[in-house]
């Protein structure tokens, strides 16, 4: 039974869009907290890992670009995962990640991360339901010695509805400059939905745990996830001169994971 009111997703879709010229000034002065956030990063010599997961779609690409775009490239990586070779498909689930991970005075992030295993492969069966279980227990402990080892751990899930993915992934087969998003695993998206849902689902129970919690993003207005991602962020990285105004994400846009995500409307069936 559904609960009564509005859910968190209904408060979201009836906020105004992000318009341009607004989002081009807030994301300017993002970006130059960005850059101070780097500096900090740089002279405390952190290790800061940011893991982008979501939908096909959800405008990972598009969030991580922003994120970069004006951060240093010797001290800034982004990892696109792609498919495992034959010898990374015999070797430790995880080994093929630690080689990204980042050293002193890096900021890392993933576009896709090891989770690809509790998404994708569980959904198109390209793992095993043993080599599931294995990662869904081993994931907790291997973030947990990343974490207590010094690097600073942020996991965030991109989240949109139905309509908007098919309306983004259609867009992509008219778009001659984004045709290289187009995959196998794309063309099929939608019609896995469902499936997706319940591995997302099962995933962030799962694996959501003090040391490294999720946060979800609603990402059906772009701009305003891309922006309130960025503020979430620099929010939870201590660093000179913040301005603390601009370090703060609208809560209906950016929300920490709960049991109740599904059933309260948080998270787009």
């Amino acid at each position: 039974m559904s609960r009564p009111g509005k859910s968190r997703r209904d408060s979201v879709e009836a906020a105004a869009p992000v318009d341009k010229k607004r989002y081009r000034e807030d994301l300017r002065a993002l970006q130059i907290e960005l850059a101070r956030l780097q500096r900090h990063v740089i002279a405390e010599g952190g290790r800061v890992l940011v893991v982008l997961e979501g939908r096909d779609a959800a405008g990972k690409d598009g969030a991580i670009k922003r994120i970069v775009q004006h951060l240093s490239p010797r001290d800034t990586r982004v990892v696109a995962p792609g498919k495992p070779s034959d010898r990374e498909r015999s070797e430790w689930y995880f080994q093929r990640f630690v080689e990204h991970l980042p050293a002193a005075e890096e900021i890392v992030l993933f576009n896709r991360s090891w989770y690809n295993r509790a998404g994708v492969e569980r959904v198109m069966g390209f793992c095993t339901s043993i080599e599931l279980d294995a990662f869904m227990d081993a994931v907790g402990p291997f973030e947990s010695l990343l974490v207590r080892d010094g690097i600073r751990l942020f996991k965030y899930y991109l989240d949109i509805d139905r309509d908007e993915q098919r309306r983004r992934l259609a867009s992509r087969l008219k778009d001659p400059l984004k045709q290289w998003k187009n995959s196998p695993v794309d063309a099929v998206a939608l019609k896995h939905r469902k499936a997706y849902s319940a591995a997302r689902n099962a995933m962030l129970a799962r694996t959501h745990h003090p040391a490294a919690p999720w946060h979800v993003v609603h990402s059906n207005d772009k701009r305003a996830a891309r922006l309130n991602l960025i503020r979430d962020l620099l929010m939870r990285l201590p660093y000179d001169g913040r301005r603390e105004a601009l370090a703060l994400p609208v809560p209906a846009v950016v929300l920490p994971y709960d049991s109740l995500a599904v059933e309260n409307g948080a998270l787009a069936p």
